[in-house]
């Protein structure tokens, strides 16, 4: 058992909590909680840090989680291999924990060079036969992260091209799990960029795959499910959708990779709620935005996560003609803009702020709202 699992074993047991109960105080699977508590599986930085907060451990507890300094390498290993495998994973961690908390504008660029740096290394033929599989599953694991951090960015023919390299690079090294993963965020940005059935066919290409991941399987259907919605096949989006959720209630399987974490029921209710907004049913989209919402305002309640969500609500709020409350979250948006750079996210807001401005029954105390609030965004870009 690691040093991590047997703290945190202990802490929990200190503060009288058992494991389904930490699972549920946050947001994460009970399966995965139990891996990590059992030494079995190394927890994420989020895990970490949300352990850390639960038990009140002033972040000694996630400290124990974080990569350790390289001892020197292996015997015959040139000097720096070691270092940049190290490098690479810490940056992951940190600028994932940034993304989550300020989005991903300002550290996208950071992941692209750390991730360009260490390909220029491979490609030269400098690492050693010994090492290449390790440091080509690192490149591919760190341009996976460059890829959504572009993807949050908002450059998304940069986040196409890092996701592509990180799908031929964990190919390369025989990572099938991350394979996967490159392949789901290919048909998550099929869906942004307006590619729908370039999203279907990357799915039926992961799940003719043998032996797929029940979570692995559940995200793609939720792709699948999303990128039917975009084109308005109501019936066969909302089927997908359903299954999803159908599989979601089985507990996480040692097959399923580590990075499925987050494949949870906030995710799943966010992206049911945006089919239904593609679908043209408000209604029904309300209730999952804001049951995602919640969830998301749990595990960081001024995060990257709120801000989606809340963009999601002014465009669902509009659709129903739920002034109100619609007006609050406008209300709530610039303290958050303030504090969370995702251009992503900019553009979509810039799309809801025009729906409700164009909306013929929008009341003029919100419209003007709208306008401030594009105010806000046009000083912030200046």
């Amino acid at each position: 058992m690691t040093d991590f699992a047997a703290r945190a074993r202990a802490a929990l047991d200190a503060q009288g909590l058992s494991l389904r109960a930490a699972a549920r105080e946050l947001h994460f699977d009970v399966a995965y909680l139990s891996r990590v508590l059992n030494g079995k599986q190394t927890p994420s930085a989020q895990l970490a840090e949300g352990l850390d907060s639960l038990v009140g451990a002033g972040g000694s507890l996630a400290a124990l989680a974080e990569t350790p300094a390289p001892s020197g390498g292996d015997i015959g290993t040139p000097p720096g291999i070691a270092d940049d495998i190290t490098h690479m994973r810490a940056t992951i961690d940190q600028v994932v924990a940034h993304d989550n908390r300020h989005g991903g504008d300002d550290v996208a660029p950071v992941a692209v060079r750390v991730w360009k740096c260490a390909q220029r290394r491979l490609d030269s033929g400098a690492v050693p036969e010994g090492r290449r599989r390790d440091y080509l599953a690192s490149v591919a694991e760190v341009a996976e992260v460059a890829g959504w951090l572009l993807f949050d960015a908002g450059r998304q023919d940069e986040c196409r091209a890092a996701t592509l390299e990180a799908h031929m690079l964990a190919r390369h090294a025989g990572d099938r799990s991350m394979e996967r993963f490159t392949l789901t965020n290919l048909a998550m940005m099929g869906v942004e960029v307006g590619s729908p059935g370039e999203s279907l066919r990357i799915v039926d290409e992961l799940l003719s795959q043998p032996r797929v991941p029940p979570r692995v399987a559940l995200l793609a259907r939720i792709r699948r499910g999303r990128a039917l919605a975009s084109t308005g096949d109501h019936r066969r989006a909302l089927d997908e959708l359903g299954a999803a959720r159908a599989a979601l209630e089985d507990s996480v399987t040692p097959r399923d990779p580590a990075w499925t974490w987050w494949v949870n029921e906030c995710e799943l209710a966010g992206h049911e709620g945006e089919a239904h907004l593609a679908l043209g049913d408000a209604t029904a989209a309300v209730p999952k935005l804001e049951r995602a919402a919640e969830l998301a305002a749990a595990f960081r309640p001024d995060g990257r996560g709120v801000l989606y969500y809340r963009v999601s609500r002014v465009q669902a709020y509009t659709a129903a003609q739920a002034w109100r409350e619609c007006g609050e979250e406008l209300t709530a948006l610039p303290p958050m803009l303030d504090t969370v750079s995702s251009g992503r996210n900019r553009r979509r807001l810039r799309v809801a702020l025009r729906e409700l401005n164009r909306h013929p029954d929008a009341p003029v105390w919100l419209t003007d709202l709208a306008h401030d609030v594009a105010d806000v965004m046009r000083r912030q870009a200046a």
